[in-house]
């Protein structure tokens, strides 16, 4: 299945389920109110009333996800491009809801930073509660995938070793356009997808998952044996090489360019930067 969170004129938001040409509604606000409903999978399943999905407005797949867990350096050939040693544990930081946008949102560019950096990402999000998840109760938890890019100001990321100040700016971050279920994905819990990000139509990342250090229900089994994952959390899983910082010289989003974020059975996002009104 392929489940969203769209903007509506008669509702602020709805969620849906997405059949090709027609919009399903769920019967909930959002999809995080789905995720949190227990059955969620057989209702969305189920659900039947449908609407045409003409010019469809996407709002973040999950509005208000209680967290977004992230993941720094998972990818061998970004770890190497940026000069590190593949980690032992996985490297964690957070962001928060307000960073968050549609799949074709405007990006904010803030004028506090002038080092506005990409990083196409897989997200995962959780559909079960659960705490020190078993391998397999980790790969039960997970209620599907999206698209994520991970935008990042650099300058304020390196002011200290401590990386939450550059990740977490508002309205930076598209989640989305829809959630896919893994049974829709070839490698279910652990998908073998293609991923892409490209700024003005040229293509700065492209990796494959399988570079993955930590898969997704390793993930989900580590963050789980530190706080409980609740429905509607979400896990950035790290960016590949080809990120702007790391390129001689080093490149930046600047008012105007265009973002896209594409991984295979996901959709794409394509979001414009512009600068903050002050």
């Amino acid at each position: 299945m392929k489940l969203a969170t769209v903007r509506t004129a008669e509702h602020a938001t709805r969620a849906v389920r997405v059949d090709d040409d027609r919009l399903v509604d769920l019967g909930c606000d959002t999809l995080d109110e789905l995720l949190a409903r227990p059955g969620w999978r057989d209702r969305a399943a189920a659900a039947a009333t449908s609407y045409a999905a003409d010019a469809v407005d996407y709002a973040p797949v999950v509005t208000r996800p209680g967290k977004i867990v992230c993941v720094g350096l998972n990818y061998r050939n970004h770890i190497l491009e940026m000069s590190r040693e593949l980690p032992e544990f996985p490297t964690l930081f957070a962001k928060y809801a307000e960073s968050l946008i549609g799949a074709e949102d405007a990006i904010v560019l803030p004028p506090e930073s002038d080092a506005v950096d990409w990083e196409a990402e897989l997200a995962v999000v959780i559909g079960d509660r659960v705490r020190r998840a078993t391998t397999q109760q980790a790969s039960d938890a997970i209620a599907g995938f999206a698209v994520l890019n991970d935008v990042t100001m650099r300058d304020w990321q390196y002011r200290s070793p401590m990386w939450l100040q550059g990740k977490t700016w508002e309205e930076t971050t598209p989640l989305g356009p829809y959630l896919v279920t893994p049974d829709e994905l070839p490698g279910g819990t652990r998908p073998a997808l293609a991923l892409v990000g490209e700024v003005n139509g040229e293509v700065v990342q492209k990796a494959d998952t399988a570079d993955l250090v930590f898969d997704p229900v390793r993930l989900v089994e580590y963050v789980s044996t530190m706080i409980t994952l609740q429905p509607g959390d979400v896990i950035a899983t790290g960016t590949p090489g080809g990120v702007g910082h790391a390129r001689k010289p080093a490149r930046y989003l600047h008012n105007g360019d265009v973002l896209t974020t594409t991984i295979t059975g996901l959709g794409s996002s394509t979001c414009r930067a512009a600068q903050a009104a002050v």
